[in-house]
């Protein structure tokens, strides 16, 4: 098929023109363009799945008062977003690998942190755009300027258009990235498998107690389980292992039951109950190395151009700041640009003060939450930090 930038029928002057175009339709990027929206501005969002329902979107958010509630304020979600939250779902529990109950902590409703299926958070996102705002099905595959600050984005269909404003909310492997960045996630050190127990208190009762109503670590020196209660009755569990690059790559996730086999054999004399989140989940086992950017990842302010969440500052998930900044990139992107009628640069410009050292001192949070979850004397350094004592 012929390239459409190299080809004289299709040259840039006659594609279509989308004067905001977002890459990616994950929270960040939806954030951004219903913030557009409630302002009067038109965006495009281009989005490689099929369709909205096309995957899971994963398990349950913690939203942050202080960010990812921020941005759902200036959407004008906010009560919308309460009325969807999982009540209960900031109760935590601490264990240590022998199954002792380390720290409890009950959810009363107080807490800034509510859960949220993703799943529903981002169905609410998506219903309060104007039908057709995002493109299902249109995967990038390249993009390139072409001077004073408009660019060409080329699709996998062979199609390709032009924007005024190419924002990359295209996730860890952004193919916006590589025109700000040459920065690429590395691997942290840290390997996940998650699997899924289903009605969990008739099938998996015990395991149901184990997890209790929201949040369960139970951690040993460089592993652990975390787990969580999801809506539906469901325990989504993220088994985490230190480990090299490769250990996945010597599993066979083709085969549950070895599989399960492999990853327990890091779980030599934990607890029983314990091991069971593994030993009797349900369905496949799903294997995630976890990567970031570099702590501190920015860039030379390039004109029409710029970047949001996990393509500009992808990190451990183990501060749970992830989706939070997300979505607090896209509402301050959106607001900024209706701060700035007129002057896409100065809205970047503002945009992207406030974005590096809030994502630096997050990336940061983030690795330090790591060393503190699987240190040696884990869960000691969570409990101390749930307690307030000074580590």
């Amino acid at each position: 098929m012929t390239n459409p930038s190299t080809n004289p029928a299709t040259s840039p002057s006659t594609l279509p023109h989308h004067p905001v175009a977002v890459v990616g339709a994950g929270l960040g990027g939806l954030a951004l363009a219903r913030v557009l929206h409630v302002h009067g501005i038109p965006a495009a969002v281009f989005d490689l799945e099929d369709s909205p329902a096309a995957r899971t979107q994963g398990g349950m958010l913690d939203i942050h008062d202080d960010s990812g509630q921020e941005a759902l304020r200036a959407a004008g979600l906010h009560d919308e977003f309460l009325a969807r939250v999982h009540a209960g779902g900031q109760e935590t529990r601490v264990l240590d690998q022998f199954g002792s109950v380390r720290l409890e902590m009950t959810d009363d409703g107080t807490g800034g942190r509510p859960e949220i299926d993703r799943g529903e958070l981002r169905d609410l996102l998506l219903d309060s755009l104007p039908e057709g705002t995002v493109r299902w099905g249109a995967k990038v595959t390249q993009a390139r300027p072409l001077g004073g600050g408009r660019h060409e984005v080329m699709l996998a269909d062979g199609s390709a258009f032009t924007t005024g404003l190419l924002v990359g909310a295209d996730g860890a492997w952004s193919r916006i990235r590589p025109l700000l960045s040459p920065a690429q996630p590395a691997y942290t050190g840290v390997s996940f498998v998650e699997v899924n127990l289903l009605e969990a208190d008739v099938r998996h009762p015990v395991s149901a107690g184990v997890v209790g109503g929201g949040m369960l670590f139970a951690l040993g020196a460089g592993r652990g389980f975390l787990a969580h209660r999801e809506t539906d009755g469901s325990l989504h569990v993220y088994v985490a292992v230190e480990a090299p690059e490769e250990w996945l790559d010597g599993i066979d996730f083709t085969d549950a039951e070895a599989a399960k086999e492999a990853v327990l054999k890091e779980f030599d004399g934990w607890d029983e109950n314990l091991r069971a989140l593994v030993t009797d989940a349900d369905g496949p086992l799903v294997p995630r190395r976890i990567h970031a950017l570099p702590i501190g990842h920015r860039w030379e302010r390039i004109p029409g151009v710029t970047l949001l969440g996990d393509a500009a500052h992808l990190m451990s998930p183990f501060a749970g700041e992830g989706a939070n900044l997300a979505l607090l990139d896209g509402a301050e992107l959106g607001l900024a640009l209706a701060a700035h009628p007129g002057d896409t640069e100065a809205a970047l410009a503002a945009y992207e003060e406030r974005l590096f050292p809030r994502a630096e001192a997050s990336a940061a949070g983030s690795a330090d939450g790591a060393a503190l979850l699987f240190r040696a004397d884990a869960p000691q350094g969570l409990v101390d930090m749930f307690t307030g004592v000074e580590g």
